[in-house]
């Protein structure tokens, strides 16, 4: 056994490199045998995009003609990225975005692989961690469509990564955050969330109190109850003084309605009338959010679902248990979860999708942690042997 585990470690480096290339070719193989999927909103870049090609490219007439609900400036970079490929593609331009897709999906993995080497992770534990990569049903699902998606969670691990070398380095890498908070900006409007944590993140980094699993798991607990509390308040706020306002009515309607999942009738509940039931709707809203099982879904879908649910939650509780000697690895979950809290607050005071579809980007994320768990486990035992 012990000279198996020698090999392995031996050859750990090209098994990863093994892992991610098969990864990469069971995702990109799956949606190969779909090819690209257009959706309404996928039809409303190409219209948009055609708009932009009217105007040879020229954003800032773009942005005077908008007359969209919510500006086109936070769509900006799917919009330009269609009518480049519409522009060198012509009629192609959709099997050209789907190519672009899975580009980024093979450049995910391997920036997901660098971020956890840069922790230290070992190389072999990475290579373990691939297989729950590849039952993700979200990275088996989005990359075929031909949306902001992919793009959006491509740039969410290369913000993750410049974040973790933050950390590690204790240097604030400015000039690579900037310009990928920027592009967070101008990918759709629900990056704003995901800039606010990662701004927050980095304010309070070096604080003491991300020292302990335990104080940070005790301020994830209150952010969850306190903020659907806040939120209510918010709500009230909004109802006395932009009720005529569309967009908010939009949200406030919602509520109103006690809709938990967007277009999933079964996830409703009776319409609020105290305090009390419109903080219950956020709160269900915000819990919701990672729930794996849906009606509609497919027996597979559920349980590739639960099983990936499984993992994250494993690997948190080996965290809490064992964490707190690695400050570095303490304060990048801090980050992880905090991040995965924001994107799903922000969702849940404005629209969960009916499929789930703004979790996408968090995945690779949450399921870093199994990695680190592995890794924490593991030194947590060769310690143990040595006293012995």
């Amino acid at each position: 056994m012990n000279f198996f585990l020698m090999h392995v470690l031996k050859y750990e480096k090209n098994l990863l490199y093994i892992s991610i290339i098969s990864t990469f070719i069971v995702i990109a193989y799956y949606h190969l045998n779909f090819g690209p999927i257009m959706s309404s909103d996928s039809y409303q870049y190409s219209e948009w995009a055609d708009d932009l090609l009217k105007l040879n490219f020229n954003l800032l007439m773009y942005y005077k003609q908008d007359t969209y609900i919510v500006s086109h400036f936070f769509y900006t970079l799917p919009i330009i990225f269609v009518a480049v490929l519409k522009f060198l593609f012509v009629s192609e331009w959709q099997y050209a975005f789907f190519v672009l897709n899975l580009l980024l999906v093979l450049l995910s993995l391997i920036i997901f692989t660098k971020c956890l080497l840069t922790l230290k992770v070992r190389p072999v534990l990475i290579s373990l961690t691939m297989p729950i990569v590849i039952i993700s049903v979200d990275l088996l699902l989005w990359p075929r469509f031909i949306l902001s998606d992919m793009i959006f969670a491509f740039l969410v691990i290369l913000s993750i990564y410049f974040v973790i070398k933050s950390i590690i380095k204790d240097k604030l890498y400015l000039l690579p955050l900037f310009l990928i908070i920027s592009l967070l900006l101008i990918s759709r409007p629900s990056s704003l969330p995901i800039i606010f944590a990662m701004i927050f993140f980095l304010t309070i980094s070096k604080s003491q109190i991300l020292n302990r699993p335990s104080t940070i798991l005790l301020i994830m607990l209150f952010l969850i109850i306190f903020t659907p509390l806040v939120f209510t308040v918010v709500y009230h706020f909004i109802e006395f003084y932009f009720n005529n306002d569309k967009q908010f009515s939009f949200l406030l309607n919602m509520v109103k309605e006690g809709m938990i999942i967007h277009d999933r009738p079964e996830t409703w509940v009776t319409s609020p009338s105290t305090f009390i039931d419109i903080a219950y709707i956020y709160f269900l809203r915000l819990v919701n959010f990672f729930n794996p099982y849906a009606s509609s879904f497919s027996k597979i879908h559920i349980i590739l679902n639960v099983l990936q649910t499984f993992f994250i939650l494993l690997s948190l509780a080996i965290w809490s248990f064992i964490g707190g000697k690695n400050k570095s690895i303490d304060r990048t979950v801090f980050f992880i979860l905090l991040l995965s809290f924001s994107v799903a607050a922000f969702h849940s005071f404005t629209l969960i999708d009916y499929d789930w579809r703004y979790r996408f980007p968090i995945i690779l994320p949450l399921l870093m942690i199994f990695s680190i768990s592995m890794e924490m486990f593991i030194n947590r035992i060769s310690k143990n042997k040595i006293k012995i």
